[in-house]
């Protein structure tokens, strides 16, 4: 089958046949390609007693243990260590396997040899962003670097984008998953792209010229730096009419972004623009996308590819796989990876209302799809307000509740402590620039009044700050990454058996329900 075919033939499968077939794909793939040349899960496997043979099912998945990011960071003993998750074919064992055999006598030795080896061959690397850990490499052969085009198309197809298009790549230049996945989009489905790199190459007076130059109907890129651009477009009077989609990677995408963004494609000339979220990370090679629905509707979730990958929604705490609809950790097994492989995959995210198989209200497709917001559990951070115990709070829904106060445009969180001393209280100041005629005294009082009633806290202290120091305090342009939340609280010296960060919020919410 084409891919065309294939992503039609999937798409036709109810939730039954669609986990039959990724059970057999998942046995062959670790039997053919995993188990026989992966460093790290041959000792996994082995630990854990197990082979190929009994991993015949999606429900067999839970036999395999998890794989978390600390495993692939360098130590002091092992720096490359990241290097044991790489597929690493040994040739003599691939020679003997009957379909090489049969391909060698077919199409000659030295084209199958060439074809293996471009199938084999790391020759291509994204990296994570190092926000949190250590940045971790990972590496790609011709064959993944032909699943980007396959995953960035099927985005393609979902928002009924054909070769009349144009799109608008805003996405920074980087060794990262956001900025190539866009660039493969345009590749694999012969669509005009240009690729600017964000404000860091070309700045905003740059993404300006070039939207007026090439009129995209396509822009893609992070939503903080795409606001900006929009911004400065009103500012200056520019038009760009003809503009269909904005589609946003690389943060969270609240309601409240998605009206204002739309609401800046209006003024420049372009009403009715579908704004898409994708989500995506570095460890799957893969991102996925909502398809286009109307604004003010349920969005329909994010649609996954079941041919490349599976999804499974697990209770953060036991580990346990949720039924479908109900929310927790997300964790990825890919189906077609070469280079660097992660099976079991912890991503740290968690979704809100987990999976469903149900067809898709908006285009039909009949595929799975995770449903809901979803947030980082490093996005729960332990405040200390008072002197007798500290307060839990959800950056995830503080984002969320900002992005959808109309008065204001960007903002950014700052985190402090009192005298900057590390063992005093912690302080919140937010920068805000104002986007409507209400006094600042007024929306002061409403941003003010609506932190302190949804999430019990008052910021210390409210900037009204212009654009263009805004731009400047969230480093648009400079940074890889936006920065919406800036933690600059010292750190004291940890204690000896100090939990980690994690671990003393979760001890802090059960106290705090207790």
């Amino acid at each position: 089958m084409s891919p065309t075919q294939l992503t039609k033939h999937w798409h036709s499968l109810d939730r039954a046949q669609i986990r039959e077939l990724q059970g057999q794909k998942l046995h062959r793939y670790l039997r053919d390609c995993v188990l026989p040349f992966s460093k790290h899960y041959q000792a996994v496997f082995a630990q854990a007693g197990l082979t190929a043979d009994d991993i015949r099912s999606v429900d067999d998945l839970a036999k395999i243990p998890f794989t978390q990011k600390e495993e692939l960071l360098p130590t002091a003993d092992n720096p490359r260590k990241s290097l044991e998750f790489v597929l690493v074919p040994d040739p003599k064992v691939l020679a003997k396997r009957p379909a090489t055999i049969l391909r060698a006598l077919t199409r000659g030795k030295a084209r199958v040899k060439e074809e293996l080896d471009r199938e084999w061959r790391p020759t291509f690397m994204t990296a994570t962003t190092g926000r949190s850990t250590e940045s971790v490499a990972f590496l790609y052969s011709q064959h993944d670097i032909a699943h980007l085009g396959i995953g960035s198309g099927r985005i393609a197809d979902l928002g009924g984008r054909t070769r009349d298009d144009r799109m608008l790549n805003m996405f920074p230049f980087a060794p990262h998953l956001a900025f190539w996945y866009m660039f493969y989009s345009g590749i694999d489905r012969n669509i005009f792209c240009l690729s600017t790199g964000g404000g860091k190459v070309m700045g905003t007076e740059g993404n300006l010229r070039a939207m007026q130059k090439i009129r995209p109907t396509v822009i893609t890129g992070m939503p903080t730096f795409i606001y900006h651009v929009l911004s400065e477009a009103v500012n200056e009077g520019v038009r760009v009419e003809g503009l269909k989609c904005v589609l946003l990677g690389g943060e969270k995408v609240a309601e409240g972004t998605r009206r204002k963004l739309a609401e800046l494609c209006a003024q420049i000339g372009s009403p009715n623009v579908q704004v898409v979220a994708t989500y995506g990370f570095t460890e799957a090679k893969l991102a996925w996308a909502e398809c286009p629905f109307t604004p003010g509707h349920t969005p329909p979730g994010y649609h996954l590819f079941p041919d490349l990958g599976i999804f499974e929604v697990v209770d953060p705490e036991t580990g346990k796989v949720q039924p479908d609809g109900v929310g927790g950790e997300i964790v990825y097994t890919p189906l077609e990876q070469r280079g660097t492989v992660v099976l079991r995959y912890r991503t740290g995210d968690h979704i809100e209302n987990g999976l469903t198989y149900e067809p898709c209200p908006y285009c039909a497709r009949r595929m799975p799809r995770l449903m809901g917001r979803i947030s980082r559990v490093s996005d729960f951070r332990s405040m200390r307000f008072q002197k007798v115990k500290g307060t839990i709070i959800d950056f995830n829904e503080l984002e969320h509740a900002l992005d959808d106060v109309r008065g204001i445009g960007s903002w950014q969180i700052e985190l402090r402590k009192t005298n900057d001393d590390p063992l005093d209280l912690d302080e919140i100041y937010l920068h805000v620039t104002r986007t409507c005629d209400l006094p600042e005294e007024v929306l002061h009082g409403q941003i003010s009044n609506m932190l302190h009633s949804h999430f019990e806290v008052r910021p210390n202290k409210i900037v009204f700050q212009t654009p263009e120091k805004m731009r400047e305090l969230q480093k648009v342009g400079v940074a890889l990454k936006e920065q919406k939340v800036l933690d600059n609280r010292p750190k004291a010296t940890a204690a000896p058996h100090q939990p980690p960060p994690a671990a003393a919020a979760k001890a802090n919410l059960q106290e705090a329900k207790a």
